[in-house]
């Protein structure tokens, strides 16, 4: 890991980048330090609302399906529900779990939970119920935050609970709803914990129960891992499709609320409806997942070209890969706005492709920001430098987790953190993401990494998306299986996606099985779920 000596030139950079954004210089120094001590008491959540209050008693913090709050009406909202809460017994330490979709209760649960000193978890709203109860147990939740639709995920947990959203104007019953806090409790500023909560993230699931994984901002400088690559600025506006929950989603509303940007977001996504939200707030940013892009783009050009989207500056996407058809699509009706960022839950940002990374080679993942590290190892434990070279990705920054709630951590090689992913950089220092370590095929002795087909796949004008899987062979260990999702009226069969692969890539890397869906299985934030595509016969 790099020593004080060596950081001095990175920390330098990084409050350049702060400044470009807009974060620094403070018009006073004694308001930056206080601005400071209370972003480390707080919280950068809360701590950011309440900065953004005393700059701007007026400006719009949140718009969601129930209208406008400004950044005061934030900070007092919150004030409110802190003091409920500690008069209901929670406070510093104490877990609270929530489990909502993106409207003004998620976000009062998050800003009081920092002025309480409690951890909040951020919980997927696809969970099953074995799922949301493993979880509650093991990370010792102490009262749950929830939206009326997820009830009977509560049925077999007793614990505190308050609802953050009824899905109609009444009351919540039984039990209170946020909203009767807030209003029957004094808004006055609480006093401050000894020190934040912290928030744990849950990884995506795919293979077994979510593991908890603590998220703890250790410098006001780590934006600066964001802001290098990305443009953001402050006091603009940021239309968030992505749920919270998820790093995507959580990572741009943290750094909008920081720079005092009004982020709009809605309970449920719709394709056409963000285009409407990015229209009606002039918005600058648009933060998605690849799925929620690609329904975007599926309305087709005369739908989207009725909506003003010229605002636009940024087209966030993060969360799984981004196909090169996908961005190209994208570039082509955006502009040169489309950033691909990668990372994970544990390791938070790791590399950024910015529009003239697109342009020169589609499907990468950029380059890495300032403050984050990233290297390849081969099996051994060996670097890998040869660009490229395949190698087992790594990463190291200080918005890295420092291992999961349960004591277990992530394989860790001079300080950094393996994503689980193998890649390779090109000769101009972009990295490229060729597949999960563990999901690599090897069929007849050659190995294939699945996502170089699929996106292969992806380019057939015939085809929507497709998902490619190693299925047991007794001649050649594995042969692939692809799964295609056809585009309304194509007629297309087995033989025309074979021989669109042959055409293209090594006999080898043929599937030599094509099933055809309507669509293919994806969890809450648009993840591919393979396993669910191995169960099927």
């Amino acid at each position: 890991m790099p020593n004080v000596v060596t950081r001095i030139p990175e920390t330098l950079q990084s409050i350049r980048i702060l400044h470009r954004a807009g974060l620094v210089p403070v018009p006073r120094l004694d308001e930056g330090l206080r601005a400071l001590r209370l972003i480390r008491q707080i919280g950068p959540i809360a701590g950011a609302v309440r900065i953004s209050a005393k700059r701007d008693a007026r400006r719009l913090g949140l718009v969601d399906d129930r209208g406008p709050l400004t950044f005061t009406q934030l900070d007092r909202r919150s004030n409110s529900l802190t003091r409920a809460w500690a008069e209901r017994g929670l406070g510093e330490g104490s877990v609270i779990g929530v489990l909502c979709r993106d409207h003004r209760g998620l976000v009062d649960a998050m800003l009081a939970a920092g002025k309480l000193g409690a951890r909040l978890l951020l919980m997927n709203t696809g969970f099953a119920k074995p799922q949301f109860v493993d979880v509650v147990r093991r990370e010792k939740v102490a009262a749950v935050v929830y939206d009326e639709e997820f009830t009977d995920l509560l049925s077999e947990v007793d614990l505190p609970r308050y609802l953050a959203w009824v899905d109609d104007d009444s009351t919540g019953g039984d039990v209170p709803t946020l909203e009767e806090l807030i209003a029957s409790t004094d808004d006055r500023p609480p006093a401050n914990p000894g020190k934040p909560g912290g928030l744990v993230l849950l990884t995506s699931g795919t293979t077994g129960t979510p593991k908890g994984a603590p998220r703890q901002i250790k410098s006001g400088l780590s934006a600066a891992q964001f802001l290098d690559r990305i443009p953001l600025r402050t006091n603009e506006c940021t239309v968030l499709a992505a749920p919270i929950f998820h790093g995507t989603g959580l990572s741009q509303f943290v750094l909008s609320f920081a720079l005092g940007c009004t982020v709009v977001v809605r309970r449920r996504f719709d394709a056409e409806a963000t285009l409407k939200m990015v229209q009606d707030n002039n918005a600058t940013e648009l933060v998605v997942v690849p799925t929620m892009l690609q329904r975007v783009l599926d309305l087709g050009e005369d739908v989207i070209r009725k909506y003003d989207t010229s605002s636009l500056r940024i087209v966030f996407s993060a969360g799984s890969a981004l196909s090169p058809e996908l961005g190209n699509r994208a570039t082509k009706i955006f502009g040169d706005v489309v950033y691909n960022l990668y990372g994970s839950t544990e390791v938070a940002v790791a590399a950024v492709a910015t529009p003239e990374d697109w342009r020169a080679a589609p499907g990468t993942v950029g380059k890495v920001p300032c403050g984050c590290r990233v290297q390849l190892y081969d099996d051994h434990g060996g670097r890998v430098t040869e660009p490229g070279a395949l190698g087992r990705v790594f990463v190291g920054s200080d918005l890295a987790f420092g291992g999961y709630t349960d004591g277990r951590n992530k394989e860790i090689i001079d300080g950094l953190l393996s994503t689980g992913d193998v890649g390779h950089f090109d000769g101009e220092g972009r990295l490229f993401i060729d597949g999960r370590d563990d999901e690599m095929i090897v069929s007849g002795g050659e190995n294939v990494f699945p996502v170089e087909v699929e996106n292969l796949l992806a380019e057939h004008p015939g085809v929507v998306e497709a998902a490619v899987i190693g299925v047991p062979d007794e001649k050649f260990g594995q042969r692939l299986r692809a799964f295609v999702v056809a585009r309304d009226g194509a007629e297309l069969d087995e033989t025309q996606v074979q021989d669109h692969v042959k055409a293209n890539l090594a006999r080898y890397k043929v599937p030599r099985d094509v099933r055809f869906l309507d669509t293919l299985p994806r969890n809450a934030t648009g993840k591919l779920l393979r396993g669910r595509l191995a169960e099927m016969d």
